[in-house]
């Protein structure tokens, strides 16, 4: 059991710490709690000893340990209040009624990594009470069109495509095959019975028969798998914890994987508050921090997730995704 002091000790040693990444030594802290050096270096010693706290070789300053981290999370953080700057921009982009759910989510977690100069994450899992309500097409030009699916919880994704050479009445011929015999098919299935109930029989219709199908399978499977959206990788760099190559490539490796979803969504989570895995307790690296939290709607869900160094401003993201996820199940 820590201390007022000590408590305040910690605590001030981890905002410092994560504001200018240096060691924090004693002077600082007896200017805040107005005590003596040697009693600021006595209970430094005693939060050590607890493993909460860390002395570099390079300085007689100390940095929070791993333990230190999670103890301030858990039982000093205070959430950052968002400024009006910040608030502003997120709300314009919940508001903006030409912005499909999808848009929203991809815009809004831009938004938190620029703030940041973290790495943002949406892991996204389409329901399976989406099945598909209808699917139609808008000519742009001779090669090219859009096509639009819509699902029966209202979830409307587009997709331009790009056909040569193929005659319009054909692509319709096609559209209306799959509106015949698929609508009502769970959103995650719709590629599965394009291969096996519409391919077979979609040349004794259509003269591009190959291409058609090619074409429109493309446009289901993105649609069912755009389960991951990754933005700002490359502010990893951005932070001095971050300066070895090798460790970077390793890091930027794992956020290219195929199992991103397995990956992140792993880390299990009792509930749909925002949660945080430091250093080891993720799936990362020992050196980063993972904030996340679940979403759900009628049309979604899946998770958003926020990295970056455990050197990390944690009221200020927890703020973020706390008015992100509300937005999004408004």
């Amino acid at each position: 059991m820590l201390t007022e002091r000590q408590k305040d000790i910690l605590k001030i040693i981890v905002q410092e710490y994560i504001k200018l990444a240096k060691p924090v030594g004693s002077n600082l802290i007896c200017d805040t709690l107005n005590c003596s050096s040697a009693t600021i270096r006595s209970e430094m010693a005693n939060l050590e000893d607890l493993g909460l706290l860390e002395k570099t070789h390079t300085s007689s300053g100390r940095i929070p340990s791993e333990k230190g981290y999670r103890y301030y999370v858990d039982n000093l953080m205070e959430l950052k209040k968002m400024s009006a700057e910040d608030m502003l921009k997120l709300q314009i982009i919940f508001r903006n009624n030409q912005l499909q759910f999808s848009d929203c989510v991809s815009e809004s977690l831009k938004l938190i990594s620029e703030m940041t100069n973290y790495t943002s994450i949406k892991l996204g899992t389409a329901s399976h009470l989406n099945t598909l309500k209808e699917i139609s097409i808008v000519p742009l030009n001779n090669d090219s069109l859009i096509v639009i699916v819509v699902t029966n919880m209202g979830y409307v994704e587009h997709k331009n495509i790009t056909l040569p050479n193929i005659d319009l009445a054909d692509v319709k011929k096609t559209v209306g095959l799959i509106n015949n015999m698929i609508v009502g098919t769970p959103i995650d299935e719709v590629s599965q019975k394009l291969e096996y109930e519409i391919k077979p029989i979609i040349a004794n219709y259509v003269e591009e028969h190959e291409k058609l199908y090619n074409a429109f399978y493309n446009v289901f499977n993105n649609f069912t798998n755009k389960n991951v959206d990754i933005v700002g990788k490359k502010n990893i760099l951005k932070h001095k914890e971050f300066d070895n190559i090798e460790k970077v490539s390793r890091i930027l490796d794992k956020l290219e994987d195929d199992n991103m979803m397995n990956l992140v969504g792993d880390i299990k989570s009792d509930n749909n508050d925002i949660n945080i895995y430091i250093g080891k307790e993720n799936n990362l690296d020992e050196d980063m921090t993972v904030i996340e939290t679940s979403y759900k709607t009628p049309q979604e869900e899946g998770k958003l997730v926020v990295i970056g160094p455990k050197r990390m401003e944690y009221d200020r993201v927890v703020s973020l995704l706390e008015f992100i996820k509300e937005n999004i199940e408004k």
